[in-house]
């Protein structure tokens, strides 16, 4: 396997020139929308090396999304836990609350420079939406947002934000009324106008070029915190750890690790009420190979290759499969890719803003929880380094309207263990809500 990796290494930070990582991605789409997805494609290969348009995208990162985001040891988390130290990457702390204004930013100056009046989207948990109608009102660009009508819902707060910038939301009623239905929508409005408007994909999935554009605008996230972390602990993180639905904050911070192999990588996948009920999200983990939106995948589908409906309590994990990148790291064994509940996703959102004051979104919650199960199992001299990808005032009400916390009193004889601090934490039992019905 080793060899295999070494070997793969060398292909996985480029796709080849018909955007396959492997046997993944590709473009498949017809002919009309092939020649838009070609134009793009020459546009990004131009100003990805174009002086002006870097320095412009460097400027905006540091004057207006914040950057370099921080590095924060959370220590009250590691002493709770007594194994490995956790650090978290703050992407939370950028402006817009999340990792998406990184690719956001990236699309909308492409747009621009291309002669686009509009840019449009799907949105999960609406923090791509969020980013996108920031950075659309930043350059003077009409916006629509295309959203699954549960999550409409649920993400109340996001929907008043995208309004208030100045971007049409539009409900998606058909099929699950989620994510995955939201990115259909979207691709049918962007083939009835390919030529004044452009499909602006919020993850590291869709027909190429999307995945390498996606990641290349994300890689700072990984670039920053390699330096980052040399700088706080003399040396690179034993593993990394991020949370994965279509896989665009993970593969921003594994891009400047994947030839480091003292580093393990890991992506988080959501499984729901558990990998043995049909409500999860876990594709990698339980998918198989097949075509969606545009590009091969590793996907939940039934046997005639349409994609099932999938579930997380995370809307931006919603999504039946992942990003071509992320299936090939899965096959080459350079990324392992592992799993946590809704439960456990739940009891990570308390006890982060609990220990550390840090309220994660529901879908970083995927990553801390899986930290805590790695950190367990490590020593106190071994460090853990979690893409904290969004802060979590998106998903404050629903959490505490569906699993408010009834009481929390530690044990003050026997300490303030990771395992005690769960055990005084009582809500509501973790069930779908009526949204998710």
């Amino acid at each position: 396997m080793k060899n295999l990796v070494n070997a793969a290494i060398d292909t996985v930070n480029m796709p080849d020139d018909k955007g396959y990582f492997g046997e993944y991605g590709g473009s498949f789409v017809p002919p009309e929308l092939q020649r838009v997805m070609d134009e793009v494609s020459a546009a990004y290969e131009k100003y990805s090396k174009d002086e002006d348009f870097l320095a412009e995208l460097s400027y905006l990162q540091e004057h207006y999304t914040g950057r370099p985001s921080p590095v924060f040891h959370a220590k009250n988390l590691s002493a709770a836990v007594g194994g490995a130290q956790i650090y978290l990457k703050r992407e939370d702390l950028n402006h817009t609350g999340a990792h998406k204004i990184n690719h956001c930013l990236g699309e909308v100056l492409l747009a621009k420079r291309m002669g686009k009046k509009k840019v449009i989207a799907e949105t999960g948990a609406g923090q791509h939406g969020v980013a996108l109608a920031t950075a659309a009102a930043l350059m003077g660009l009409e916006c629509d947002i295309y959203m699954g009508e549960v999550d409409v819902m649920k993400e109340a707060p996001n929907v008043s934000r995208m309004k208030i910038l100045g971007a049409k939301v539009i409900p998606v009623k058909s099929g699950t009324r989620t994510l995955k239905d939201a990115v259909d929508e979207a691709f049918k409005a962007y083939l009835a106008d390919p030529v004044s408007q452009i499909y602006c994909i919020g993850s590291v999935v869709g027909p190429h070029p999307f995945p390498m554009m996606v990641r290349d605008f994300q890689s700072v996230i990984g670039v920053e915190a390699k330096r980052q972390m040399l700088e706080m602990t003399g040396r690179l993180p034993d593993d990394i750890v991020a949370c994965v639905g279509g896989g665009s904050n993970a593969m921003g911070i594994f891009s400047a690790f994947l030839d480091d192999e003292e580093v393990a990588l890991y992506g988080v996948e959501p499984a729901g009420m558990g990998l043995d009920t049909k409500a999860h999200a876990a594709s990698l983990t339980m998918g198989t190979k097949g075509i969606l939106h545009g590009f091969r995948t590793i996907m939940i589908q039934d046997e005639a290759g349409q994609p099932l409906p999938v579930y997380s309590i995370a809307s931006g994990l919603d999504y039946p499969g992942s990003g071509p990148q992320h299936c090939m790291l899965r096959d080459i064994g350079r990324v392992k890719y592992e799993t946590a509940t809704d439960r456990e996703a739940v009891e990570a959102f308390y006890a982060l803003s609990r220990l550390e004051g840090i309220i994660p979104a529901l879908e970083s919650s995927h990553a801390v929880a899986f930290a805590v199960r790695l950190a367990e199992k490590l020593d106190k001299d071994q460090n853990i380094l979690v893409n904290l990808s969004g802060r979590g005032d998106k998903d404050i009400d629903f959490v505490m309207q569906n699993y408010p916390l009834v009481e929390y009193e530690p044990d003050q004889e026997t300490g303030n263990s990771y395992r005690d601090f769960l055990s005084h934490i009582q809500y509501k039992g973790l069930k779908r809500s009526s949204v998710n019905k």
